[in-house]
């Protein structure tokens, strides 16, 4: 849906010869895609740098774009590449936010710590970003979105990615008059305990990273996925870690499947299945209140409610990230962004039981999965956040399936995100958890 006005909008830049230009962090999985997508089929904007800490990655990237690349160190160094017409690579995160060249900054991360870094040094330097981090997002997005307004500058999600989808699908149900009750996600997998071990055959298949797989598939990406979504729009959830039915059947008929008072009682709520038909969209069910539009909704073959059914039967990833930058730089309309404070949260749960002294392991790991909890019961009961989780070390003993608190871990020192967080509770008035010494 943002390729409306932007395709149109993008020619014009094309025609002018002024690019939009464009900086990157990561040089993984999806930022590859970005790269190839923005090299061939996007007119009026190039990939001007990519940021990675491992340089390799970033040549490879460009390399599979069939572009030729020049490694800089320096903003002056960046800026004569650009001038030269030259794809730039560096690991130094800094020079791509503090380049007055480039008109907007993807993150294609999913690193917390990392991300977080470099979206408070874009942020600070007056630069837009556009974040595939819904890790970052769902634990300090809220904060950050705040800072971002008062710099100037936007930060948000992004198309492609299903939270992205999700909104836009939101905005159009909204704009034609109907209330938005559920935003849903389909997805073809969900089992809390597994681990890059079972998912290790899929993901040498696709050619990606088996902690990321495992997050797909514990639970853990949909998670943060729909917290945004609920932090975008207002929603809550219905239960903690969502409902999640297994319905084989096709989405339309999950109109008959949800209660719509539970739906209104608690703002409307985010949620996903399992298995529905047609995979891997996303779907929002509304309500209308007008009797006569009603009719009309009949009459065009979506039922006679009291719920009725939208979707959008894919969400192509990469293949959106460069229309949703463009949406940012020419038209300052943000994809998904907190409308205020945390609404939903995303709790880490352990995968197994856990033995005191473990160090809890990264996202998809062998240690944790996420679930979504409210906000407010995250904080009354100190529950620590799995943003927050990865390298914590265990006081105790934790079983299988309990979620943790900040109580049970030892935080490592210095993080950012650790800050961030204190930050975002004083700001929102959520009460700080505080570890136990």
């Amino acid at each position: 849906m943002g390729n409306v006005v932007t395709d149109r909008l993008l020619k014009e830049r094309e025609a002018e010869g002024r690019p939009i230009k464009v900086g990157m962090y990561g040089a993984g999985f999806m930022a590859k895609g970005i790269v190839n997508q923005i090299a061939h089929s996007v007119p009026g904007m190039v990939l001007a740098v990519i940021c990675n800490r491992n340089l390799d990655k970033a040549k490879a990237a460009y390399e599979q774009a069939g572009q030729e690349w020049v490694e800089v160190s320096s903003v002056k160094e960046l800026a004569q590449a650009i001038k030269d017409g030259k794809p730039a690579i560096t690991s130094d995160p800094a020079i791509l936010y503090e380049s007055d060249d480039l008109d907007c900054l993807i993150d294609a991360t999913g690193a917390v710590e990392y991300g977080a870094d470099i979206t408070l040094g874009a942020i600070a330097h007056g630069r837009d970003m556009v974040t595939m981090n819904a890790e970052l997002d769902a634990t300090v997005g809220c904060l950050l979105k705040k800072k971002a307004d008062e710099a100037g500058v936007i930060f948000t999600a992004t198309d492609g990615d299903q939270p992205g989808v999700e909104m836009n699908l939101f905005r159009f149900v909204k704009s034609i008059g109907l209330t938005p009750l559920m935003c849903g996600n389909i997805k073809g997998l969900q089992d809390p305990y597994r681990n890059p071990t079972t998912q290790e055959g899929f993901a040498k298949q696709w050619g990606q990273d088996p902690y990321m797989v495992t997050s797909f598939a514990d639970g853990t990406k949909i998670s943060f996925e729909q917290a945004i979504v609920a932090n975008g729009t207002g929603m809550s959830i219905l239960k903690r870690g969502m409902t999640g039915y297994d319905h084989r059947g096709h989405v339309d008929e999950l109109t008959g499947m949800y209660d719509v008072e539970a739906l209104k009682a608690v703002g409307g709520a985010v949620d996903y299945v399992v298995g529905t038909k047609p995979g891997p969209g996303v779907y929002v069910l509304a309500t209308h209140d007008d009797p006569k539009q009603k009719h009309y909704l009949n009459l065009y073959k979506l039922g006679e409610g009291p719920l009725y059914s939208f979707y959008t039967p894919y969400h192509l990833c990469h293949f959106e990230v460069p229309l949703s930058v463009a949406r940012v730089v020419l038209l300052r309309d943000p994809v998904l962004q907190p409308l205020g404070a945390p609404l939903v949260e995303v709790v880490a749960t352990a995968k197994r039981d856990l033995e005191a002294g473990e160090t809890i392991d990264d996202l998809g790991g062998y240690t944790t999965y996420g679930q979504c909890e409210r906000a407010d019961v995250t904080a009354q009961e100190n529950l620590l956040p799995m943003g927050v989780a990865v390298n914590c070390i265990l006081k105790h003993a934790v079983p299988k399936d309990k979620v943790l608190t900040y109580d049970d871990v030892i935080l490592p020192e210095g993080r950012t995100i650790d800050r961030l967080r204190e930050e975002q509770a004083k700001l929102f008035g959520l009460g700080q958890p505080v570890p136990a010494e």
